[in-house]
Order: C-alpha cells, then sequence, then structure tokens
C-alpha cells in the first residue's frame, strides 16, 4: 500500500495536511481525544490540525509520525505547511484568519489590519522597521492587502471590530493618510462587510486595557483567542479562556458607540483631518 505523497508548497499544505492526518489517525481507529493523549495535548488540538487552523509543530510531527506510523511523513512535510509570508509571530493566527467564519477584534492602539489602508499600514510597517528596504515595506504592505481580501463583497466572514478611540487620534503617516484611513473603515461599515464600534475615551476604564484581542470561530474546529504584543503573540485554545475573552468581548462592545454612533464619529474625525491638512 503506497504511502502519503509529500506535500507542494505551491499549494495548501496545511489543508492537505490536516487531511492526511486525518486519514492517518481514522486508519489507526483513534479518535482525537485518544490520540491527543499520545501528544499530551487536547482532542480539540488535534481538530485544529487536522481542519488547518493550527500549524503543526516538529515536535508534534515526530511524535505523530511514531504514533500513526507513517514514516517521517508528518516530520518531512511540516516544514511545506509552515511556509507563510507573515511574520512568525504572525503567522498561524493570519492563516486561521483566512479559514474562520466569524472574526472578534477588539484593537487598543491601530486600525485592524484588516481594515488598513495601504498609506495606513506602510506607516505602521515603517514604524515597526525604521530601517528596512522600501521592497521589503511593498512585500509586507501588499500581503496585509491580501489578507483585506476576505472582506470582499459579498463577504462570508463576520467581522466584528471594536476599535479604542485612541487608535483614531493617534496620527499614523501623516492627516491626509489618517482621513483617507477613517473613511475606508466607515465605508467598510457602510457597504455591510464589516460592524465596527468605537469606543470612546468617554467610555473610561475598560475590560481589556491590558492589551488587544482576536477571538475566531470556524465551522468544523474549535473557536481560537489570538494575543499579540510588541513583535510576540500566542494562539490559544483553552475553553474557558476563550469563554472569558468573549465575555470580554461582550463587555466592550456594550461600553462601546452603536454602529451608527461610531460612523458619525468616523466621518466627523476624517473631515477634521481633512480640514486639517488643508493651508
Amino acid at each position: 500500500m503506497p504511502g502519503p505523497k509529500d506535500l507542494d508548497p505551491s499549494s495548501s499544505p496545511r489543508a492537505m495536511i490536516g487531511a492526511e492526518l486525518r486519514h492517518a489517525r481514522e486508519r489507526k481507529g483513534l479518535s482525537q481525544e485518544q490520540l491527543g493523549q499520545v501528544l499530551f495535548v487536547s482532542g480539540s488540538f488535534i481538530g485544529q490540525l487536522e481542519a488547518g487552523t493550527r500549524r503543526m509543530q516538529p515536535e508534534y510531527a515526530r511524535m505523530l509520525d511514531d504514533a500513526l506510523d507513517t514514516g517521517d511523513f508528518f516530520t518531512r512535510n511540516c516544514v511545506a505547511a509552515a511556509k507563510s509570508k507573515h511574520p512568525e509571530h504572525f503567522a498561524e493566527a493570519a492563516e486561521a484568519e483566512a479559514q474562520a467564519t466569524a472574526v472578534r477584534q477588539f484593537t487598543p492602539l491601530l486600525i485592524p489590519g484588516l481594515l488598513q489602508t495601504p498609506a495606513y499600514a506602510r506607516a505602521v510597517f515603517r514604524a515597526y522597521r525604521p530601517t528596512e528596504p522600501e521592497r521589503k515595506l511593498d512585500e509586507l504592505v501588499s500581503t496585509c492587502m491580501e489578507r483585506a481580501a476576505l472582506l470582499a463583497d459579498p463577504t462570508d466572514l463576520l467581522l466584528w471590530v471594536v476599535i479604542d478611540e485612541a487608535a483614531l487620534r493617534r496620527v499614523t503617516g501623516g492627516r491626509a493618510v489618517m482621513a483617507e484611513a477613517l473613511r475606508h473603515v466607515a465605508d467598510v461599515a457602510r457597504q455591510h462587510r464589516a460592524i465596527v464600534q468605537i469606543l470612546p475615551f468617554e467610555a473610561g476604564a475598560h475590560t481589556a486595557m491590558e492589551g488587544s484581542i482576536k477571538l475566531m470561530d470556524f465551522e468544523d474546529a474549535p473557536p481560537l483567542l489570538y494575543f499579540e504584543g510588541v513583535g510576540t503573540g500566542r494562539l490559544e485554545d483553552d475553553p474557558s479562556t476563550v469563554r472569558h475573552h468573549r465575555r470580554t468581548f461582550e463587555l466592550l462592545a456594550a461600553c462601546a458607540l452603536s454602529p451608527a454612533k461610531s460612523l458619525v464619529l468616523l466621518d466627523a474625525m476624517a473631515q477634521d483631518y481633512t480640514h486639517e491638512e488643508q493651508p
């Protein structure tokens, strides 16, 4: 009986490796929970690997090859599955985001990546990487704009974002860039491609003052939570942790302006930036 084929990095390696994992597990007669016990992880983690929403790490690949008698298939091919255009700390979250059915996100200091304009994204990347060559910045901006294709009209993705007013007040890239960025966010909301709420300064202290959160739901896999810091990121699938931060997001949405009032604020601030830019 022939073994599984090597993955083609130009295709969808994580989806393919997940399909091979499911096939090998079922051939062994193991449930996701039983295989998870071998790897000292949860059954939901195995489900996420099979669905392609989690990246397979080399240490798990070796254990899977041993447990499922697949030679060195997963060890060899997890390298192809790990290739990404995104920064290492964000790659797994970006790939999961592309498969999500719903994304709920709170950002305290910047406009979320899916809602950024090219000029705004370039200003952010330039701030992160002050000595980066322009060619590399072009690649980063292009990758960011490719992510925004998830919001093509009509969109299958439910994107619900709560943006702190601080992100709108911080002049990133200049006032003209900010005016364009805020109009773009408002346009996306008006076209019903995202739910946008602004958390105003007057809301005072809130439940997520320590940082940003992103919750992702999937059709055939358990939800994921993504935390991000300066040059770092972590995916979390612990059910109680995900539930806790889902409640965090619900409280933020309750404290934020309504979508309609958020549009009014976005329009007013974009208009202010435009007037301030003019001599």
